[in-house]
């Protein structure tokens, strides 16, 4: 990888890949071989031909060097049929140097940030590049639960008007509970397919003389933030998607009783001694990447730990998916109606400085070959709800069921926390949720965040 410095964004060491149009050896998967959807990238070429010589510059959240050459393997294949120079960087303060870049007028032709509200200001400044009607269309016919995901590439602009801004692209999903597959066995608890059937499960774990769940909360300064995936999980359980929706733009205050019966019902396992590994009081302090170590303990600590899909780099070394650890979708209520809903979060991929190569590659990300590429990578962490790529290339077992329940979903939201505003989502929402496993009140840390959220709009 070569580190310069891009116009824009001189206060930050950038990661930079790729400078020049690669020969075939740069690719990371020969082009006819394998399973991919190679028709996809010929099909795309064919169309894009005449863009050589033109430079293409990304900015993007992939800033560590598994991530940053992850994602080189498959723009490579865009600058191999397109003759476009790509200029893909990133930096550990990614989020401050776009708005750095935006104030400034020289931002990248593209743009991929996973905070969609961020994307809406800058959608609110006249910064991005509306992308029509037929990229809505696109995203509605070929994902999965499309109709959900189009909604987080929709922005105001600066007349008020909401059009689509954005393509979601790399997908994540938090709606799992992680177990030991031996300890299961051994006590002989079965995988609960309806909320109803969880709730048993975890008092029969109790009646065994076993503690059902670790959870850990603790995260330096953002610490809190787990209990906000319980809750907004929950929320999605208990309550209609527009329920879901309400809440985190504030239509509906925060102190609404709906919010304050999916708190609740996350407090009555997390401030209940009996359920929790280490007790109530522990769970603020435990750090969140050590909670799930109950798991591989003899005799285990805990037997489930709720947590999104990253979560195994914090197991033992040497853990071996769908052997020491294995996941199940955390199921919906049988007795709501609310189908399949998935808590997850992602990216948007955007046009801030317009141009002709930028307008192909975003075209180039709606061809299945732009998700397989990143799905058959070695160690990817990669997810796709594109209905189009092929889930066979995926580089593990694990990846592919992970992506199975996304395909699964009849309603996908995003995390709530990412969608608030930043004083809300990344502070007095994390603050209420260690408040109120501490002992505060449902109605008392409700009120605290509708206070903040007041604050905000008294300001404006």
């Amino acid at each position: 990888m070569r580190k310069l410095l891009m116009a824009g964004a001189s206060a930050a060491v950038l990661v930079l890949a790729g400078t020049t149009v690669p020969s075939a050896q740069n690719l990371a998967f020969t082009i006819g071989e394998g399973e991919f959807n190679w028709d996809s990238l010929s099909a795309f070429g064919d169309a894009h031909g005449d863009l050589a010589g033109q430079t293409l510059t990304i900015w993007h959240p992939w800033n560590t060097e598994g991530d940053a050459a992850q994602w080189e393997s498959v723009w490579r294949y865009f600058e191999a049929v397109t003759g476009v120079t790509v200029q893909a960087a990133s930096s550990p303060n990614y989020e401050e140097q776009a708005r750095i870049d935006i104030a400034a007028g020289s931002p990248s032709n593209i743009l991929i940030l996973p905070q969609p509200g961020l994307l809406a200001d800058f959608a609110a400044q006249g910064a991005l590049t509306p992308l029509g009607e037929e990229m809505t269309d696109w995203v509605i016919s070929n994902y999965a639960a499309g109709d959900s995901w189009v909604l987080y590439g929709q922005y105001a602009g600066p007349d008020g008007v909401v059009r689509q801004y954005g393509m979601p692209y790399k997908q994540e999903v938090k709606s799992l509970v992680w177990y030991s597959p031996d300890n299961f066995d051994e006590m002989g608890y079965q995988i609960p397919q309806s909320m109803e059937e969880l709730f048993a499960l975890q008092d029969q774990i109790v009646a065994d003389g076993g503690t059902p769940w670790c959870i850990g909360l603790g995260s330096g300064g953002a610490t809190g933030w787990p209990a906000t995936d319980w809750v907004e999980d929950i929320m999605l359980r208990l309550h209609p998607p527009e329920v879901y929706d309400q809440w985190v733009s504030n239509q509906i205050p925060f102190t609404d009783p709906r919010i304050i019966e999916a708190i609740e019902l996350f407090g009555a396992i997390a401030k209940n001694d009996d359920l929790v590994a280490g007790g109530a009081a522990g769970v603020a302090d435990t750090h969140f990447g050590d909670s799930p170590l109950g798991l591989f303990t003899v005799p285990p600590q805990c037997y489930m730990h709720h947590q999104a899909s990253f979560i195994p780099s914090f197991f033992p070394e040497g853990s071996e998916a769908f052997v020491d650890y294995d996941f199940f979708y955390l199921p919906a209520f049988e007795s709501r109606d609310l189908g399949r809903p998935v808590l997850g979060s992602g990216n948007v991929a955007s046009i801030a400085n317009d141009s002709p190569a930028a307008r192909a590659f975003m075209e180039f990300l709606q061809t299945p070959i732009a998700h397989e590429i990143w799905m058959a990578a070695p160690n990817s962490a990669f997810l796709s709800v594109h209905t189009g790529a092929n889930p066979d290339v995926y580089s593990s077992a694990g990846q592919r069921a992970q992506g199975e329940i996304l395909l699964n979903a009849t309603t996908a939201r995003f995390d709530g926390s990412d969608l608030m505003p930043g004083p809300i989502g990344t502070g007095a929402f994390w603050t209420a949720m260690v408040d109120y496993v501490g002992g505060a009140t449902a109605a008392a840390i409700t009120q605290f965040v509708q206070d903040a959220w007041d604050a905000i709009a008294d300001a404006e």
